[in-house]
């Protein structure tokens, strides 16, 4: 199930969360990114209470995907405390993310 809430700003969001956030940043014309939507609600089911999940559209916040350097769709940045610290670039199927992802949590 997925919540939306809005911040002030993206670093808000990252800096009040207890839980690493991963950043999924897609754009709605991409047809490998809506292959991650439903990938990323499998991954959340399964580490829900060690993990928040954020979309950010990169149409419409083009300034967060030029700091973040994103060049290709989808690309999912881990962040910890605030700062990313790991970033995956393309479609990753459910368990080898969950997978990949536990080594940082």
């Amino acid at each position: 199930m997925t919540t939306k809430k809005q911040f002030n700003s993206f670093e808000e969001m990252l800096s009040g969360s207890d839980l690493p956030v991963l950043v999924d940043f897609y754009a709605d014309w991409c047809g490998p990114c809506q292959m991650m939507a439903t990938i990323l609600q499998q991954v959340n089911t399964q580490l829900q209470d060690r993990i928040r999940i954020v979309k950010i559209d990169t149409e419409k916040y083009t300034e967060l995907a030029t700091q973040y350097q994103i060049a290709a769709l989808p690309t999912l940045v881990l962040f910890k405390q605030g700062q990313p610290v790991e970033r995956i670039e393309g479609v990753v199927q459910a368990p080898q993310l969950v997978q990949h992802l536990q080594s940082f949590l």
